[in-house]
């Protein structure tokens, strides 16, 4: 019988190892699994590779650093893959300070290169970023009279991942915004882990409503609403 929840985050992090690229889910706090990173930073894994939106909030002497922000205060991040980084921010500072490397990728062409891992796509031309400081080192060709600059699919060895609802199968669902980045990082994984909202008996989930379906899944953790781990 195929069962892919698992009982404890610490059988959710295993075998997660140093150096590995991670594909994090989320836009701000909204379908951002705080859970599964909470689970990471106990877990120990480090010289990590992100991928991510963002990299975190504006510092704050009110809010202590949590999830992405507090991996990076740790330590643990040695390059961050992301569309945007705050001047003012945990990572921000990381990266003026020689301790961690960045690679800034348009919004768009960070979801696509992540699509097309998921679907055996290796690489692919847009041309967002051409004749910008984005194409420096970058193959150039022009299609339609426009340059294209090629992009490189961008896999992980793990995805964390946040849904709404989930079955045993693994089979996902997304509530509204919360959909974002994960379905594509769920697809782009060589290890899938979810953190779900609710759990469903299998074949509750009408078959035209499921996003992810379980082949790209490998293991749900049953997060409760209500848990301190999961924003408002």
């Amino acid at each position: 019988m195929i069962n892919k929840f698992v009982r404890s985050m610490a059988e959710a992090m295993n075998g997660i190892k140093d150096n590995s690229t991670v594909l994090l889910a989320g836009f701000g706090d909204v379908g951002t699994p705080n859970a599964l990173l909470d689970g990471l930073i106990e877990q120990g894994a480090t010289n990590l590779t992100i991928v991510a939106n963002a990299g975190g909030r504006a510092r704050s002497p009110d809010h202590p650093a949590r999830g992405l922000p507090r991996l990076i205060e740790l330590g643990r991040v040695k390059k961050l893959i992301c569309s945007f980084v705050r001047a003012q921010s945990i990572a921000g500072e990381a990266v003026r300070d020689g301790r961690m490397e960045v690679e800034v990728v348009p919004q768009g062409t960070l979801a696509e290169r992540i699509r097309a891992a998921g679907a055996g796509v290796p690489a692919f031309f847009t041309p967002t970023g051409a004749d910008t400081l984005v194409a420096e080192g970058r193959e150039a060709r022009e299609y339609d009279g426009r340059t294209c600059i090629l992009e490189r699919a961008l896999p992980g060895d793990v995805a964390l991942v946040e849904a709404w609802m989930a079955d045993r199968w693994g089979n996902l669902t997304y509530r509204d915004s919360g959909r974002n980045f994960n379905p594509v990082m769920a697809m782009a994984g060589k290890l899938t882990i979810v953190q779900t909202h609710h759990v469903c008996d299998l074949g509750h989930l009408p078959a035209n409503e499921i996003v992810t379906p379980g082949i790209f899944v490998d293991r749900v953790l049953h997060v409760e609403a209500g848990d301190p781990k999961l924003p408002e």
